[in-house]
């Protein structure tokens, strides 16, 4: 099978399943676990957006024209909390107004150990299984993405908010109590965040009745030592598959981000 690489489609069971995407054909990937794999970079490389070819990727798959211009690159998009929809300099305002201006939840995860972080509400629980996470639980419902950014903010000056990607891929994280470790966050913020909630009146939702919710990935062996793979030095990757967590395929011989490498044309035998 042979086409352009997208990241992985994940779905939540009592073992996640995991399908590798060429060119929108699905390739599933738990039953390879065990098995030999090979992926092959042609030298081909296009944008997920236009689709137009192009020699370097920006922003996980993006050409530079695309990048440059679409909402979806902003800078906002990694800082939400420096949104400027409202000084009418958006890239994109209708497009914002899909995605900016819907429904976010604020949550905690437990991914290489706790952090704090945000995604829209539809897309959970993809982003948690994305960043790897053990267990995760949603803390606050908000109305805007900007207003998400401003409550991690808050948080992430008592806990992280960034995953230590090789940590997380040794697979060696001990399990938390989220919900005791959210109250603790909060009383380490309660005036800032009332001072929140005071301005931004139906804007936030404390989701005090919110679950823990637990994942299980599909692994075999995980890695002792961290070995990143790269197609730009390494055309041809092979090796048997020990494992998926987030969106890296873990190999007997190194890991694969497979979001890292998005627009590339793969061949897989």
């Amino acid at each position: 099978m042979q086409g352009r690489l997208e990241k992985m489609t994940a779905f939540h069971d009592a073992t996640i399943r995991y399908e590798l995407v060429l060119n929108h054909q699905r390739v599933p990937l738990n039953q390879l676990l065990g098995q030999n794999i090979s992926l092959h970079y042609t030298g081909n490389l296009y944008c997920l957006h236009c689709n137009m070819p192009m020699r370097k990727s920006f922003n996980q798959g993006y050409c530079y024209p695309c990048f440059s211009r679409l909402a979806q690159c902003d800078m906002c998009m990694m800082k939400p909390e420096t949104c400027h929809h409202a000084l009418g300099t958006c890239r994109d305002a209708k497009w914002a107004e899909t995605f900016c201006f819907k429904p976010h939840i604020v949550y905690l995860s437990n991914t290489s150990g706790l952090k704090v972080g945000i995604t829209r509400q539809t897309q959970i629980p993809t982003r948690w299984i994305d960043q790897g996470a053990i267990q995760a639980l949603p803390i606050f419902k908000v109305a805007t993405r900007r207003l998400s950014g401003l409550i991690e903010t808050l948080l992430a000056k008592h806990t992280a908010d960034k995953t230590q990607w090789q940590r997380m891929l040794k697979h060696q994280i001990e399990l938390l109590d989220l919900c005791a470790e959210r109250d603790k966050l909060l009383a380490q913020c309660t005036k800032e965040l009332d001072d929140l909630v005071q301005q931004n009146q139906g804007g936030i939702e404390f989701l005090s009745d919110a679950a823990v919710v637990d994942f299980n990935y599909p692994i075999d062996i995980a890695p002792l030592k961290v070995t990143a793979l790269n197609f730009d030095k390494t055309p041809q990757i092979s090796g048997v598959l020990c494992g998926i967590k987030g969106q890296y395929l873990l190999l007997d011989n190194g890991v694969l981000n497979v979001r890292k490498f998005s627009g590339y044309e793969i061949l897989m035998c």
